[in-house]
């Protein structure tokens, strides 16, 4: 008499183990889109409060977004107004680190691994790469848009074009 076990063959095993990693394959490519649309996200929040920033030094610092000395630039690490009120690097430089883009450069032409912010007495700008690719911008003017162009920032430009 034949004795039957009860079990799964290892062409059944193989198979399962198979679907399951294509499954799971699936899932994390759509995770990092999602991660690289977050971090696009934060650079346009971070950009969206700089616009803000800027104002308030802008009135805080005699209607000028520039002095005479570069411890007043909205753009320089340590620019900040009457009133102690700071200029918006450290907004740029968080939207800078989301993306991985490291130290903001100022008064500089862009790259596309960097993020730059320019100013002068009249006006501001800013902008930095996405994950997605292209590069999101804000200006003294009210200007918040994606560009897809390489150097939307040149030395001195302070308005997205």
């Amino acid at each position: 008499m034949k004795k039957l076990t009860k079990g799964f063959t290892l062409i059944e095993l193989l198979v399962v183990i198979a679907i399951i990693g294509i499954l799971s394959s699936v899932v994390l490519a759509s995770l990092n889109t999602a991660r690289n649309k977050g971090a696009d996200a934060a650079v346009k929040s971070n950009l969206a409060n700089a616009r803000a920033q800027a104002e308030l030094f802008y009135d805080a610092n005699g209607n000028s977004y520039d002095a005479t000395t570069a411890a007043t630039d909205v753009c320089n690490t340590a620019g900040s107004a009457v009133g102690g009120i700071k200029g918006v690097y450290a907004q740029i430089q968080a939207g800078a680190n989301a993306v991985g883009a490291g130290a903001v450069l100022t008064d500089t032409l862009q790259t596309a691994s960097t993020a730059v912010c320019n100013s002068s007495a009249v006006g501001w700008a800013a902008s930095v790469p996405l994950k997605v690719g292209g590069f999101y911008c804000v200006d003294s003017t009210g200007a918040a848009k994606t560009e897809v162009v390489a150097n939307v920032l040149g030395a001195a430009i302070v308005a997205c074009i």
